[in-house]
């Protein structure tokens, strides 16, 4: 209620509670713990994504009140709220999982929302899970206020070095009688052994990996474990480090630059990240007004190698990364080697090349990340692929290991649970491309992940046998010869919607390619027997996501200005 000078931390809390007009708006504040002195504090806003829904995130709700305590303790006066989080681990291979990269948007909506609504002066986000993570960054970028990510932390191994891929691996291997079930229910048992995101370079850890290389997260945020004292420490600074963004007027935009995003795609080409990194690194860079586009990907992918051996296609898992010091030694060697931008601003108020500028070099010995002139793959494990199969756009990931050419001949499905179906009971044989299409965005809806079909193939033993395209996604825990992302998609009259059982398709990822071997007057000839099919959903949020949602080829974002 005084009449000093407004602080210009305070440009959004001011109007809500300054004033004898805002009585009633700091009397609901006390109820919740404001006192006098909090009235004249900058409101820092905590969105947590905690929830009993998945181990990702069962964990968060401490972190957040960490974080809080950190933002108090340096002067402002912290405001937790949640935002939703699903899981794509347990929602995959089922109707559900469309609500997966819906769910993006609505926790960057809500964010907006609340923070927009409460008049939060700065945020702190805390993720632990593949959408809700681009989802927190979508929203700190539209609100454009000072901001710190925090990675949830990655979850430890599981008994004989298992994961949640080795779950879903394990159902391919008893349907072709490799493991009993017994076998199948000890695996499902033991491999996910407490909280934390799923444990290889899947898109959790990828999305982390990319926010720190961005600059949006604290040195060190992407790789430790969910439960150390490490990840507190993580959380506590980085509700301080809002109050020095504020100080210094620190914005999303002033971090999230192109430079910044072209680092961001440098690290987690030579991590070998996930597939969905393109769809949402593109989406991230709409909001805060930076156009990235496919081809940026390939541009840098030229000239970026591969070098983590880390599951999918690899051997290690991210807890055994952080044991040898996490990204830091990795951007400190890129940077060396001139292949980042080391003067992009971060959250720290520092550059990144101030950033990494004490960092030390792994130790002698280490087998997780190779040398920059001993690299797994010399280029590239994304390929954003183009043709008449995908005429704007397709993205694989090829890390070498699956070959670089693919022949054979499509065998079509209408859903994943078709595909699935006939892979379990060995329909699906060496020599198929498999086209599952209507998974897009708008024909889902939702895009779902292919992983129950990529971990049947994987168990089957076919991943070297059998390729897989869709208009639907990946999850970053798919390897093999898999192209998603196929743009424009089956349910607005792509190519993909005119494959026919049988029709040859070559796929090359040298040459970038994927061709359907079949001339253009019979291509001609289908596009015009095809009829649009009848959305799935009329009414409700996958409906809402239907009729506003752009192509995979410009991130799968709902507020595109022509939409």
């Amino acid at each position: 209620m005084s009449d000093t000078p407004q602080d210009p931390r305070r440009r959004y809390s001011a109007p809500v509670v300054d004033g004898v007009a805002k009585s009633a708006s700091r009397s609901m504040l006390r109820a919740v713990g404001f006192n006098d002195e909090d009235f004249s504090k900058p409101q820092i806003g905590i969105a947590s994504t905690w929830s009993m829904v998945t181990p990702c995130n069962s964990h968060i709700n401490e972190l957040a009140d960490i974080a809080c305590k950190g933002a108090d303790q340096a002067g402002g006066k912290g405001v937790i709220f949640n935002t939703i989080t699903i899981s794509d681990g347990i929602a995959n291979g089922t109707e559900g999982m469309k609500y997966s990269l819906v769910s993006r948007e609505v926790i960057a909506d809500s964010i907006e929302t609340v923070a927009g609504c409460e008049g939060f002066d700065g945020l702190v986000a805390i993720g632990g899970c593949d959408k809700n993570m681009p989802g927190c960054i979508m929203g700190l970028a539209r609100l454009n206020r000072p901001s710190v990510f925090v990675y949830g932390g990655t979850i430890l191994p599981g008994e004989g070095h298992t994961d949640i891929i080795s779950v879903f691996e394990a159902v391919g291997a008893h349907a072709k009688g490799e493991l009993s079930l017994i076998e199948v229910k000890q695996i499902e048992e033991t491999a996910i052994p407490g909280p934390g995101s799923c444990g290889g370079m899947y898109t959790a850890n990828t999305m982390a990996s990319a926010i720190e290389a961005l600059g949006m997260s604290l040195p060190g945020s992407s790789a430790q474990n969910a439960v150390s004292n490490d990840k507190k420490a993580d959380c506590e600074a980085a509700g301080a480090a809002v109050m020095n963004l504020l100080d210094r007027d620190i914005k999303p935009s002033d971090i999230m630059t192109q430079p910044a995003f072209e680092n961001a795609i440098t690290v987690i080409i030579t991590l070998g990240g996930s597939t969905n990194a393109v769809l949402h690194l593109i989406g991230m860079a709409h909001t805060v007004g930076v156009k990235l586009t496919l081809d940026d990907f390939t541009r840098i992918g030229k000239k970026v190698p591969l070098l983590a051996d880390l599951r999918p296609s690899g051997h290690y898992m991210m807890s055994e990364l952080v044991a040898i010091g996490g990204i830091q030694p990795l951007m400190k060697m890129l940077l060396d080697a001139g292949m980042l931008h080391g003067d992009c601003l971060t959250v720290t108020g520092k550059t990144l090349a101030e950033n990494l500028a004490t960092v030390e070099p792994y130790a002698d010995g280490q087998k997780i990340i190779m040398p920059l002139d001993q690299p797994i793959k010399a280029e590239s494990h994304l390929r954003i692929l183009f043709g008449n199969l995908a005429p704007e756009g397709s993205v694989a990931k090829i890390t070498g290991k699956e070959g670089t050419h693919f022949k054979g001949r499509a065998r079509v499905f209408g859903s994943e649970e078709e595909a699935q179906a006939r892979i379990l009971d060995g329909t699906v044989v060496a020599g198929d491309v498999l086209v599952i299409r209507y998974e897009g965005p708008r024909g889902g809806p939702g895009m779902r992940e292919m992983l129950s079909p990529t971990s049947a193939i994987m168990g089957r033993g076919l991943g070297s046998d059998v390729a897989l395209i869709t208009d639907g996604r990946f999850s970053g825990g798919s390897h093999g010869f898999v192209v998603g992302h196929v743009t424009p998609e089956a349910f607005d009259g792509g190519p993909i919607a005119l494959v026919q059982d049988g029709d040859e398709i070559v796929i090359d990822a040298v040459a970038d390619s994927i061709e359907l071997s079949v001339s253009d007057d019979e291509l001609q000839r289908r596009r015009e027997a095809w009829q649009q099919p009848q959305p799935r959903y009329t009414r409700g949020v996958l409906a809402k996501y239907a009729r506003t949602v752009s192509s995979a080829s410009t991130g799968a974002v709902t507020d595109l200005p022509e939409l």
